[in-house]
C-alpha cells in the first residue's frame, strides 16, 4: 500500500524528519501537533487555552489537508506537561469533536518541543 505524505500551509511545517501527516490507503495519521501559529511557527501566546485550541486547529487543518475532517478520527493521543489541564482539554475537544468521540488516550510528560504544555496527534479513517 502506497504511503503518501500530506502537507498544508495551514498547520506548521514539519519541525524535524516527519511529514505533517501521512495517508494509507483510507488512513490518515496525523503527526502531533503543538500550539504553533501556522503563519509565524512560534507557540501562540496566552497560556494553556490558546495552545490547545491552536493544537486542534492544527490538527483540523492536516484533517482537511487528507481529505477529510475531524468527524473522521478514530483515535486521539493528548500528551500533557500538567494533567491536571485535562479538564481543559476536554473542553476544547467538545467544540472540535462530536459523538461518537474518537478513542483517545492522554499521557502525562516532563516536557514538549518548543516549551508547549500540550501537544496532540490523530488517526483518521476516511470514507
Amino acid at each position: 500500500m502506497a504511503r503518501i505524505p500530506i502537507s498544508t500551509t495551514a498547520a506548521p511545517a514539519a519541525i524535524g524528519t516527519y511529514s505533517q501527516a501521512v495517508k494509507a490507503g483510507s488512513t490518515c495519521y496525523l503527526s502531533g501537533q503543538i500550539g504553533l501559529d501556522p503563519a509565524t511557527g512560534q507557540l501562540v501566546g496566552g497560556g494553556f487555552d490558546a495552545e490547545v485550541e491552536q493544537v486542534f486547529a492544527n490538527l483540523k487543518a492536516l484533517a482537511t489537508a487528507c481529505g477529510g475532517t475531524l468527524g473522521d478520527a478514530v483515535k486521539v493521543t493528548v500528551y500533557l506537561v500538567d494533567l491536571t489541564n485535562f479538564a481543559r482539554v476536554n473542553e476544547a475537544m467538545a467544540r472540535y469533536f462530536s459523538q461518537p468521540y474518537p478513542a483517545r488516550a492522554a499521557v502525562g510528560v516532563a516536557s514538549l518541543p518548543r516549551g508547549a504544555q500540550v501537544e496532540a496527534d490523530a488517526i483518521l479513517v476516511i470514507g
